[in-house]
């Protein structure tokens, strides 16, 4: 593969064409079929190819980029909800250098040079979630589809221990969208497994993918049966901030009874 900064005008078009149909293929395989067929490793590798030749040929960025893409297609069988606030992607870091890059970059958006107090916890590999409540109630809850509109699983994401469905809080607000991730853990994952293949039926590929395919059921029971979990880490629309912190926040939901990662720090 020839070094971005080797290839000709004509070569880098050919190029990103190719990446963009490669990945499009792949995201549909990893969000609506919930069966990958490229690797974290190789699609990630896609990706930084992408955008590292886009950076240098920006005239040549695509409308159908991989760069301007969240998620992937809805699929039709679900009924479909408006998010209020878009639901984006993490960006990716992959040295230590991109990570500095990234401190400085939240330095100059704040206008100083001091150093910075971060909230970190590691990432739960699942299926997104955005759950709305009015009032102290769950009214509705929806995957983050395409990053503006999603899937209707708000009878799915009931029967998973762990979601409050009714909040009293004093302090909860009227209006408030909570978001986080549904994943399945490894033993539950091999448990899963184990009984699909004493079934005669396809294994899934990895946790992610089981929890994607178990919350992405037109039958509710069906998503009862399979054992997952979930946790909260930010939030959409809201009609009153009054915390200061990522961490503020985090403490907050755990009072309100929703589960947050353990490990944040």
């Amino acid at each position: 593969m020839k070094d971005v900064l080797d290839l000709t005008e004509l070569e880098a078009k050919a190029e990103l064409e190719n990446i963009a149909i490669e990945m499009a293929k792949a995201d549909i395989a990893y969000y609506q079929n919930d069966d990958p067929y490229l690797t974290d490793a190789a699609y990630d590798a896609l990706k930084l190819r992408n955008e590292q030749i886009e950076a240098r040929f920006p005239h040549l960025i695509r409308a159908d980029s991989p760069s301007k893409k969240i998620g992937a297609p809805l699929q039709s069988d679900f009924k479909k909800i408006t998010l209020k606030v878009p639901m984006l992607s993490l960006g990716d870091i992959f040295s230590i250098e991109e990570l500095k890059e990234f401190v400085a970059s939240v330095q100059r958006f704040l206008n100083t040079d001091e150093n910075i107090d971060f909230t970190a916890e590691p990432k739960m590999d699942g299926l997104s979630f955005n759950a709305r409540y009015e009032h102290g109630k769950l009214v509705s809850a929806s995957t983050r589809g395409d990053g503006k509109t999603g899937e209707d699983i708000t009878e799915n994401i009931k029967t998973i221990q762990g979601l409050p469905h009714l909040v009293t809080a004093p302090d909860f607000p009227d209006i408030i969208e909570l978001r986080g991730e549904v994943y399945m853990s490894k033993a539950d994952f091999f448990a899963l497994n184990e009984l699909h293949i004493s079934q005669n039926k396809k294994p899934f590929a990895n946790p992610r993918n089981a929890a994607a395919g178990s919350l992405r059921q037109l039958d509710p029971n069906i998503t009862k049966n399979r054992k997952l979990s979930l946790l909260v880490y930010t939030w959409g629309e809201v009609s009153n901030i009054f915390w200061h912190t990522q961490a503020e926040f985090l403490q907050k939901v755990k009072g309100w009874g929703f589960p947050v990662n353990p490990y944040n720090k």
